[in-house]
């Protein structure tokens, strides 16, 4: 790539160090580009979580059926991106399932 380098709110863009929403490719640079996957909250609502660690503050909540764009599992936990406002998390992986 080449270029100035853009600057991304990481709250609604799905980036880290080491892994990117496959739509940012061409715009940041990521070692790796994840095609998300879609799943929906369960039966129960669901926290969304800046880190994935059951204690820490919730940045938003899913509702049961609310589809959330999975990038990454990980140590009982999804990483990705509310698709109804983009916002960008962890969720309990358990709490996600194939959509209807």
């Amino acid at each position: 790539m080449t270029g100035p380098s853009l600057t991304l709110d990481p709250h609604i863009h799905a980036y880290r160090k080491d892994i990117a929403d496959i739509g940012l490719a061409g715009q940041i640079f990521a070692p790796h580009y994840a095609r998300p996957l879609i799943r929906e909250c369960g039966a129960e609502p669901a926290p969304v979580r800046a880190i994935p660690a059951s204690d820490s503050e919730a940045i938003a909540e899913l509702a049961p059926g609310d589809a959330f764009a999975v990038l990454e599992y990980a140590g009982g936990w999804a990483w990705g991106y509310v698709l109804a406002g983009h916002r960008v998390g962890y969720v309990p992986a358990g709490a996600l399932v194939d959509p209807a």
